[in-house]
């Protein structure tokens, strides 16, 4: 109840049984019916949630033994109207042991989705006791209630039947009685303010706000005047943490980070209401790891705590034993122990210091208590959907005050809305963590280059508002000592962006084993990204399976130096020569994957020295806010113009001006750098397309074979080679192509003019033909085809190992 509020708000007085024995002007403003409509009937005529008689009594019976209520509640207007209204039945009592009810109603006007809920906003002001006394038409006392001797040091036995001037004589008092004469003439209210001397107090003035306001009786002649008198100091209190609850909202939660809004909650807390404030959450609560703890299911063993945030009126905080960040311990028999069992908060007004108490459990924090002066605490759980995310502890050590229920009251309403934040970043926390997991599983463990290429990489997620993205990249050994270099954007962030991103890295995968050029593998993949889009349109509930991609896809042959690149809207790789001179290759960027233009991709082919640089990346490390991208590139380039630095080097000066920004987007790297097999590794027939061909083709291959000191090959080589010539032979015209690379494995390739695939059969008895691909798959260790400019290469791997007899 606020002083400026209690000109409109309505007192009823009820009997013992509640039934309405006098009511106020400001009543029937409230619910519409007049003194002489209600006088005589219960109170269940506009209760509502009370309207049997049966339950009506049992609510009398329960205030009997509550001593009174107060709370939320709706009241029903005349009109049928619902009223959501403070409420507060007080007990009065009057000479030789009778009793009375005072009803004082309160219309919270909340609106739908106000800040604060009427509930709140009637419990926490109602919490504050006020005084009441009624008197008659003579001004004698007739009923009091027990708070009114703490506000002036009257007794009730010498309040009861006198007038106000006899039991309280001064100049104030008749003015006090000539308004409440006023008041009896009118049938109005009056509100006006006085001080005056707490007795129990350490002689200090409280202001108080007085009403006095009309009883009418049911022929709506004047029967008495009701005077109420609120605590000014306290109410104005009430309000002032009403006002900051309120703006709760938009204070907690600016993040999606656990610890910084365990941190707003402390900072909210301190000085509303508390000296020292500390918010610790279960262990897993700020990592997303693990599975929540479920109040009621502990057992045992307590969870662990770790320390979230912390304020405190006192610089330098000395009434923390725990930093931020770390692990709090928890004495077994403390309140907080017992917060966490059983999920309900604590309230100790004073905190027992003695030796022997839970205290003593902890050394450390029984010390800081006794030196810090810490004579008050609350105790509060942060639960969300029966999850127990943490406690939030609540001290006071300046203020001399001890906490109180609506202190209470307060603070659990506090720590609930902060648990709302505190459960979305959890469950933000823990899909970003999963994220991040299933982004670095799908992600290469390890970049194997060969004989091609030496290979780094880096990965930077966004930052965590932003989350986890969908960047990808990847080095894939293809055949003939080449490499395929990727990297790819996949547009949005969490695990939907993670999980598209590993279906396009299989995918490319997938098409990369099939020996595609660089521009045909980027047509394949676009349309399974569009297969993709397409088959999850057809299921509404589910997350569009790709909103957009970019790809770079890059082959490099180390025999012939060349690298063949083809982009779908990904920027230019970044080519840095052994001198240091960057170039940015003009490379068509062709459109994103999935949007179906129907526009082919298109490659160029680049010779590269021996010892260059290529650099692939994705746009978050060149785009920033305010930024240009050609700026963009060119601190990309000038990074990489170290020739003379390793790869890991180069990796941490390309990523210094985006490593710990708040960025927008992920930032990959991929570094190669290129190498060359030397002429003396490769050896190249061109043979006539004749029958005679697959001998001397045999010889060619074992005399090289011995050159290279390879001779515990040359049996199944000279198979392998004799079944693939012949192959070529009966499929094609022309000449043939002999090519044998020795690098990690030894390659045997033939190529022809033939484009049709060949496959494995399985050849009958009877059949002359069929059996010499099985024969090769069965001799060598992987063996496969790949289109060429103007016709096909068959290729099969011997392991080297074999040639020495291991």
């Amino acid at each position: 109840m606020h002083a400026s509020d209690i000109s409109d708000t309505a007192f009823v007085l009820l009997d013992e049984q509640g039934t309405v024995v006098a009511s106020t002007e400001a009543a029937e403003h409230l619910v519409g019916y007049s003194a002489d409509e209600v006088v005589g009937r219960s109170a269940a005529l506009v209760l509502p949630s009370f309207g049997a008689a049966s339950t009506m009594s049992a609510f009398v019976e329960q205030c009997r033994a509550r001593n009174g209520w107060s709370g939320a509640t709706a009241v029903r207007h005349r009109d049928g109207r619902v009223l959501d209204v403070c409420l507060r039945i007080s007990p009065l009592q009057g000479q030789d042991g009778a009793a009375r009810w005072l009803v004082t109603v309160t219309d919270l006007g909340v609106p739908s989705g106000d800040a604060v809920s009427a509930s709140v906003q009637g419990s926490i002001l109602d919490r504050a006791p006020i005084g009441v006394v009624i008197r008659d038409l003579e001004l004698r006392c007739t009923w009091v209630n027990d708070a009114m001797e703490s506000r002036d040091g009257i007794s009730r036995d010498r309040r009861l039947g006198v007038g106000i001037t006899d039991a309280w004589p001064s100049v104030e008092t008749e003015a006090t009685e000539a308004v409440m004469r006023r008041v009896l003439r009118s049938g109005s209210t009056k509100v006006h303010e006085y001080r005056t001397w707490l007795p129990t107090s350490r002689g200090e003035e409280r202001p108080y706000a007085v009403s006095f306001s009309c009883l009418l009786g049911a022929d709506g002649r004047a029967l008495g005047v009701c005077t109420i008198s609120v605590d000014v100091a306290e109410s104005r209190r009430a309000r002032e943490r009403l006002a900051v609850l309120g703006h709760a909202g938009t204070r907690l939660g600016s993040s999606l980070d656990v610890m910084q809004t365990g941190q707003e909650l402390a900072d909210l807390a301190v000085p509303l209401f508390a000296d020292f404030v500390a918010v610790d959450l279960e262990q897993s609560v700020p990592f997303g790891e693990g599975p929540p703890v479920r109040i009621g299911s502990i057992g045992q063993r307590l969870p662990v705590l770790r320390r979230a945030g912390v304020a405190s009126i006192h610089q330098g905080i000395p009434e923390a034993v725990w930093e931020r960040g770390e692990t709090v311990l928890v004495p077994p028999a403390s309140p907080i122990a017992e917060v966490l069992r059983t999920g309900r908060s604590s309230l100790e007004s004073k905190v027992d210091t003695s030796p022997g108490s839970w205290i003593d459990q902890s050394p450390a924090l029984a010390q800081r208590i006794r030196e810090t002066g810490m004579h008050s605490v609350m105790i509060v759980p942060i639960r969300a959907r029966r999850v127990l995310l943490g406690t939030a502890v609540f001290i006071r050590n300046e203020n001399p005050a001890p906490f109180q229920e609506a202190d209470l009251l307060l603070a659990e309403e506090l720590v609930s809305r902060a648990a709302v934040s505190l459960d979305k970043a959890r469950q933000y926390s823990r899909e970003q963590t999963a994220a991040l997991a299933l982004q670095r599983n799908l992600l290469p463990h390890r970049l194997r280059g060969g004989a091609a290429v030496e290979a780094v990489s880096r990965y930077l997620p966004a930052d965590i508002d932003r989350g986890v993205g969908g960047d990808w990249f990847d080095v894939i050994p293809l055949s003939g000592a080449r490499v395929a270099l990727v990297v790819g954007d996949v547009v949005g962030h969490g695990l939907d962006a993670a999980a598209t991103m590993g279906r396009l890295r299989t995918a490319v995968r997938t098409l990369a084993d099939m020996e595609l050029p660089p521009d045909e593998l980027l047509a394949r993949l676009d349309d399974t990204v569009q297969r993709l889009a397409e088959a999850n349109a057809d299921a509404p509930d589910e997350c569009t399976a790709v909103e957009g991609a970019t790809c770079l896809y890059a082959v490099y042959d180390p025999a012939t130096r060349k690298c063949t690149m083809a982009a779908a809207g990904h920027p230019p790789p970044a080519i840095v020569d052994p001198q240091g001179q960057v170039t940015f290759p003009d490379l068509p960027t062709g459109a994103p994957l999935g949007i179906g233009l129907g526009v082919p991709f298109e490659a160029v082919e680049l010779e590269l020295t021996e010892g260059s640089l290529i650099a692939l990346y994705t746009d978050g490390l060149i785009e920033a806010r305010g930024q240009d991208i050609d700026e963009g590139m060119h601190r990309l380039g000038t990074a990489l113009a170290q020739p003379d630095l390793s790869l890991e080097e180069l990796c941490t000066r390309a990523l210094e001006p985006v490593q710990g920004q708040a960025a927008c987007d992920d930032t990959s790297l991929l570094l190669v750098r290129t190498r060359a097999l030397s002429p003396a590794q490769v050896a190249s027939w061109t043979l006539p397309g004749d029958g005679t061909v697959v001998h001397r083709a045999q010889n060619l291959a074992a005399d090289q074979l011995t050159s290279w000191g390879l001779e515990g090959l040359a049996g199944s080589v000279k198979l392998i080679v004799s079944e693939l010539v012949a192959d070529a032979v009966r499929h094609s015209t022309g000449p043939i192509r002999l090519r044998l690379i020795q690098h990690q494995v030894l390659t045997v390739e033939v190529s022809d003019a033939d484009f049709s695939t060949p496959r494995v059969c399985d050849a009958r008895i009877v059949d002359e033909h069929g059996r010499g691909l099985a024969k090769v798959a069965q001799l060598s260790r992987r063996w496969g085809t790949r289109p060429a400019r103007g016709g096909r290469v068959v290729w099969a791997e011997a392991d080297l190992a074999r040639a020495s007899g291991r």
